[in-house]
């Protein structure tokens, strides 16, 4: 049994599959989901050792809903140099939109995900199955209902409240 195995075993975290989003009010953890969706996680954890989230703001948070977040513009049009991800969609019966779920935001077009994500408040059924879920978060997820709420059925947020930074918890020493 590798030292991985036997951490995960013993109850303890994978700490490559783990991330720190640093908030204005704590820490939150997100466990990664390589197992729904290997290349959407593998951006994620690309992006966050780049920095790219660091200072990213909240740009679109509705109450009761979601908050939604890495866009470096803040216009909610941002993402990465990098091209943008097929869609990694999980049926409803393997996973489900619920409080503390991390999804991949895109447009209209399913394959356009790039670097904004969501975390969830509540659930929503109505995307599950249609966005991919690549997280959860497994505390601090009073941190995020702190998170500042956008105003009207867009949920744009002036002077939105940013993510202090993300890491891979495998790269905190």
């Amino acid at each position: 049994m590798s030292e991985t195995e036997n951490a995960e075993a013993q109850g303890a975290p994978d700490l490559e599959n783990t991330l720190y989003l640093e908030l204005k009010d704590g820490r939150v953890t997100i466990q990664l989901l390589p197992d729904l969706a290997p290349q959407h996680v593998e951006r994620i954890k690309v992006l966050a050792r780049r920095g790219f989230y660091d200072n990213t703001p909240f740009h679109r948070v509705i109450e009761g809903f979601m908050a939604q977040g890495g866009d470096p513009t803040g216009t909610g049009t941002g993402g990465s140099d990098l091209p943008d991800l097929a869609a990694e969609f999980s049926a409803p019966s393997r996973a489900r939109f619920v409080r503390g779920t991390c999804g991949m935001a895109r447009t209209q077009n399913p394959n356009s995900a790039n670097s904004q994500f969501f975390i969830m408040f509540a659930p929503a059924s109505s995307l599950d199955g249609q966005y991919t879920i690549w997280g959860r978060v497994t505390a601090g997820m009073d941190a995020v209902d702190k998170i500042k709420r956008g105003a009207g059925q867009s949920g744009m947020v002036r002077d939105p409240d940013r993510i202090r930074s993300m890491k891979v918890a495998a790269d905190v020493r």
